[in-house]
């Protein structure tokens, strides 16, 4: 047996593993007394068929399943310690032809880097403190949600929500025989309903308006038939409403407003926190310049297909074009591909971070609320589920790594106006190189 390697890429490497008869003759032997033991044949008794006759009728098939155990013992027990394969490695080619045996697999090496020193790494941060301003106006939405609509016969306002039929419109302004859908409601104060405010506000129950949504070459035109205004009659701010609200946290009108802040102040913080870990990934892959291995890349963009299709009940849709996508998401692969050998990095420098047993009762806990389970219900769930306790211990020593590192590198404060803006340019910037 001989196994060689050659290298392809500073991480890919492929590996030819070769083999006589006479390597393999000690499996085949020991295959063929095996099954002679357990194969009936008419005419002989069990475990007296000739060995001559099992080699005629079933040599074929034992070979060639033991050709496959013995090309898996020598990759785990040869290739995988001395070559140590990241990712899911690629068998390129078997052949079995003379009795010689080739066979080539495609692997991924650890790629050598040195970390950037972390003080040089600057990450931009969106630092928010709520406002009684955003309390109030947190509260006003609140209130219209919990409250009810009132049908009136005036002009239409932006707080308003109105029914229509909506005919969809060629070109030329016609209908379109097929496409008309009815009873459409559009609440205006929605965010996303900046067009249909424009061309609504001011009309009244009756009225027609034709309007386009879109730019360029990429518009839809409605004809929309106005059936029913609605304004909003709000909710009663009271202590009972309060109470309701906050689940019994808040007793009366003025522990709801700080309730409320409170919640605010913690859905800010968790965002900003996501983000910042979401840019820090970003921003160390591109401070670090090395290849990762093409089977892990692959693997990545494999792991994201299976996503997709678990999140559309197990298919994608029979046009989806797997290639396209794969093709579109091969930055963001090699982005994570980057910060895997990365963390790693940041694991062996940070090696005195050490998990404890608080550490994995925090997180249980806040998996317990996070699916509306009881502590001992997780608990319970991850002792039979070890694998999952893996994984939670890995979530959390990457939460510390990302503590570590919120400490040494240089963080830019940004406010929430600020970061959203310098977001909505970036994005633009995107769709601009997309098209």
């Amino acid at each position: 047996m001989d196994i060689s390697v050659e290298n392809l890429t500073s991480v890919d490497k492929e590996i030819t593993i070769k083999a006589t008869r006479e390597d393999l003759k000690p499996k085949f032997d020991e295959a063929y007394k095996k099954y002679r033991s357990q194969i009936q044949m008419p005419g002989f008794r069990q475990g007296r068929v000739p060995l001559s006759l099992v080699k005629k009728r079933f040599g074929q098939e034992i070979e060639a399943e033991e050709i496959n155990k013995y090309v898996q013992e020598v990759y785990e027990n040869e290739v995988v310690p001395e070559y140590e394969p990241v990712g899911e490695s690629e068998m390129l080619d078997l052949q079995w032809e003379d009795d010689q045996l080739e066979v080539k697999f495609k692997i991924g090496a650890r790629p050598e880097f040195e970390l950037t020193e972390l003080t040089e790494i600057e990450v931009e941060k969106m630092v928010h403190d709520v406002t009684d301003e955003e309390v109030e106006e947190e509260i006003e939405r609140t209130l219209e949600r919990q409250g009810n609509w009132e049908e009136v016969d005036g002009e239409i306002e932006e707080d308003h929500r109105v029914t229509v039929d909506a005919q969809t419109l060629d070109e030329d302004g016609n209908p379109v025989e097929g496409e008309k859908d009815e009873d459409q409601v559009v609440n205006l104060s929605d965010e996303g309903a900046e067009e249909f405010r424009k061309e609504l506000v001011g009309k009244k129950a009756g009225d027609t308006v034709d309007m386009e949504v879109g730019e360029e070459d990429d518009v839809d035109r409605f004809r929309l038939e106005i059936k029913k205004v609605e304004k909003p009659d709000k909710a009663e701010l009271n202590d009972e409403f309060a109470k309701e609200q906050s689940n019994g946290e808040a007793k009366n009108v003025d522990e709801f407003r700080s309730f409320v802040k409170s919640r605010m102040q913690q859905y800010y913080d968790q965002t900003s926190s996501d983000l910042f870990r979401q840019d820090l990934v970003s921003t160390m892959a591109d401070a670090h310049e090395f290849e990762i291995p093409e089977v892990f890349e692959q693997q990545i963009l494999k792991n994201y297909v299976e996503h997709l299709k678990q999140q559309s009940g197990g298919d994608l849709p029979p046009d989806f074009d797997v290639e396209d996508y794969k093709n579109r998401m091969r930055d963001q692969a090699i982005q994570e591909g980057k910060w895997f050998f990365i963390n790693r990095k940041l694991q062996e420098k940070f090696d005195d971070i050490e998990i404890k047993p608080e550490d994995i009762d925090q997180h249980i806990a806040s998996e317990a609320a996070r699916y509306g389970a009881t502590v001992d219900q997780m608990k319970q769930y991850f002792a039979q589920n070890p694998s999952q306790l893996e994984s939670l211990r890995s979530s959390i020593r990457e939460s510390k790594i990302f503590d570590k590192l919120e400490n040494a590198v240089t963080i830019r404060e940004l406010s929430k106006d600020e970061f959203r803006e310098k977001r909505e340019k970036e994005q633009e910037e995107k769709e601009k190189k997309s098209k």
